[in-house]
């Protein structure tokens, strides 16, 4: 996607220099890590050789684990997010995750309503790791359809040479979406044509919008302000009668980021009702856009926001591209800061029980699994809604990517210094959860040091009234204080057993507290505060922090490593490893060394019956027994599967080694997992026969 004035050399350098793995002589159907790669010509897309599982050994790990919502996007401004982050298909392109812990990410989900991943390939098709952490937060995701340069006319000229064909490639897409678990196309013919193919080219759209509407409840289909109705290639830079009858037959207009200040206004009016579908394109990296994007991205929003039309923010990876100080995870909340503040939060959650987060990515319950540098956001949980403050604050809440964790790639930390007689509180999730009349159990995990109390307030609103409810385990240190906060009510939270009770540094925590039909729970917050020692300490004339407070106030560090709110005490029931069918395919022995050899292998698993449950995702452990009865059989952490298959690539063999076993512990939706002793297994024997 790129401004009216770019030269015809810069769409190559967008699509990247640097060779992908899928790219020629890749073999799709040969058995190979999984990776996610586009549809690069019409005949491919028209063969359907993307969904054939002959042809595509990876199509099974490119399937959205998480599914879309079927609602509607709500009727009010949206922010639609174009990533188009180094020509796409990096490290995301790895199905099962890749080995570049500092890769790219997004995780301020709740201020996004839609997703789409761009690139410069004919046919781009969201990787699962982005469509599955977008899912999980209510985001809608979309591919790109994109045709440019003189190669990009020739594809319009045989694709909308007839009716029927514009029909039949815009049914190959809803196809590839429906099948692959995204909600629809970004469509961007930026060619110019002779008019003669216009009328087809509006089929394309109608019949794209008409059959993903059909085949995926929710779905989007958006239109890119480029070519017009007369078939000339001339940029708009808003809604009006040359671009049009293109919105009229789609989900929505996405107006190149060239505009000027008076054009949202006219993009408005030309809308109607429908002012919403309007999304008026800002570029970060400010190449011509209105305020310069970069730093300066809440200029244009403030405006959109006063006219009270969508924005679509493209290329946000310019935090990452351009290696923001002091560091990527830092400038990309302080960036991400801009736009909360300009436009607020747009999404809450939780929205259903069970809910679960660990703030993330690679330990389980306390327990590390590995401690090879790793990432896969399709292991994002929900992520929180913490407001950016700088570096400024005397504490300050954020989430941890260095320290251990509880489980995942992260916590959330709060750490700094606080007055002996200060409450510290912070929304973590804006939640939006209708509650029913019994009781809610909710779990969570700390990791404080010894002078630091944390705990969590539920709020809860009705049309009556509001209030909230302290859990926490050291109750008399939040309500022996003066405080800002007048909770209505406090549940003690006790200690109970974790699955990894020689980790020392977590304690996890229950609560059981008493919901009612008439309330909603509207948020989730942390607080923090010192620990009383012997008699309450003399309390300040006020609630301000005083001069003294600031400047002599102690330490104070305390981290979250999970929240888990159910309606039951107990935990999901898992189905016995004979329930399963595990099999292994595509088993091939190379030579590594005189003592040992690779092997590589797909496994796959399923329930015998159907009425069984679903899992959020799968850990897959390697168990290997050894010839000498002395020596104990080693266990390792291969990775993570969000699908019911994971390809084994490469996995070293000693000379001693016997046989293998593949373990399957599923996971969750509500945090908890298989006992490994109990999980579904694959053996591989005899494996000396191959050595």
């Amino acid at each position: 996607m790129l401004p009216s004035a770019a030269a015809p050399d810069a769409a190559a350098a967008a699509a990247g220099d640097e060779r992908r793995a899928w790219e020629p002589p890749f073999d799709a159907s040969a058995p190979a890590p999984p990776i996610s790669y586009p549809v690069t010509d019409l005949a491919a897309l028209a063969s359907r050789t993307y969904l054939s599982a002959a042809a595509n050994f990876h199509l099974p790990f490119n399937r959205a684990s998480v599914p879309g919502s079927a609602e509607p996007l709500p009727a009010r401004r949206r922010v639609l997010v174009c990533h188009d982050m180094e020509g796409g298909y990096r490290d995301d392109a790895a199905a099962q995750g890749g080995g570049n812990p500092d890769a790219y990410a997004l995780w301020h989900w709740h201020l996004v309503d839609v997703f789409v991943y761009f690139s410069h390939y004919l046919v781009t098709l969201p990787p699962p790791c982005w469509t599955n952490a977008a899912h999980v937060h209510g985001v809608k995701v979309l591919g790109t359809f994109i045709a440019e340069w003189d190669k990009g006319t020739e594809v319009c000229k045989e694709m909308l040479a007839t009716e029927a064909s514009a029909q039949m490639y815009a049914e190959r897409l809803t196809e590839l979406a429906a099948a692959l678990g995204f909600d629809g196309w970004l469509i961007n013919i930026e060619v110019k044509l002779d008019v003669q193919f216009i009328d087809n080219l509006k089929e394309f759209v109608n019949h794209l919008t008409k059959t993903m509407h059909a085949a995926v409840p929710g779905s989007l289909v958006i239109w890119y302000d480029a070519i017009t109705v007369k078939g000339e290639l001339d940029w708009q830079d808003k809604l009006n009668k040359y671009n049009k009858p293109f919105f009229d037959v789609c989900d929505g207009l996405f107006a190149n980021y060239t505009w000027k200040e008076k054009y949202p206004h006219d993009s408005a009016a030309a809308a109607g009702n429908r002012k919403y579908d309007v999304y008026m394109g800002i570029d970060i990296f400010g190449r011509n856009t209105f305020g310069g994007g970069q730093w300066t991205t809440n200029v244009a929003l403030d405006l959109l926001k006063k006219v009270d039309v969508s924005a679509a923010i493209f290329a946000p990876g310019w935090v990452y591209e351009t290696k923001q100080p002091p560091d990527f995870e830092s400038a990309q909340n302080r960036w991400w800061g801009l736009v909360e503040k300009s436009w607020g939060v747009l999404r809450s959650y939780p929205k259903q029980l069970p809910f679960y987060t660990d703030f993330d990515q690679v330990s389980v319950e306390g327990q590390q699994v590995s401690s090879d540098p790793w990432n896969n956001i399709s292991c994002q949980s929900f992520q929180s809604m913490l407001k950016y403050t700088g570096d400024q604050a005397q504490l300050q809440a954020f989430i941890n990517f260095k320290d251990e964790t509880y489980s995942g790639g992260n916590c959330l930390t709060v750490k700094g210094s606080l007055g002996q007689n200060i409450i510290f509180s912070e929304q973590v999730f804006n939640g939006g959860l209708g509650l029913e009349d019994g009781t809610i159990h909710i779990f969570y995990s700390v990791r404080a040091d010894a002078s630091s109390a944390v705990g969590l307030t539920l709020d809860l609103s009705s049309h009556k009234q509001s209030t909230s409810i302290l859990v926490a385990e050291d109750i008399a240190s939040f309500t022996r204080k003066k405080q800002n906060h007048k909770y209505g009510s406090y549940v003690k939270a006790v200690k109970v057993e974790p699955h990894a009770p020689e980790n020392q540094d977590w304690i996890v925590y229950k609560a059981t507290v008493q919901s009612s039909a008439d309330y909603s729970l509207t948020g989730i917050n942390i607080v923090c505060t010192l620990k009383i020692a012997g008699k309450t300490s003399p309390e300040p004339a006020d609630d301000s922090i005083s001069e003294a407070n600031v400047n002599g106030s102690p330490s104070y560090q305390a981290s979250l490593g999970h929240i888990s709110i159910r309606n039951t005490d107990t935990s999901t029931k898992f189905p016995p490893a004979e329930s399963w069918v595990t099999e292994g395919e595509h088993i091939s022995w190379s030579n590594s060394s005189n003592a040992s050899k690779l092997v590589s292998l797909k496994l796959s698993w399923k329930l015998k019956t159907s009425d069984q449950p679903s899992f959020r995702k799968y850990n897959i452990y390697v168990e290997k027994s050894m010839a000498d009865p002395n020596m104990k059989a080693s266990k390792s952490y291969l990775g993570v599967a969000s699908v019911d298959a994971f390809y084994v690539s490469g996995l070293e063999v000693a000379s001693e080694v016997t046989d293998l076993k593949f373990i399957i512990q599923a996971c969750a939706d509500d945090g908890s997992w298989q006992e490994l002793t109990e999980c579904p297994k694959f053996l591989l024997v005899p494996v000396h026969s191959e050595l």
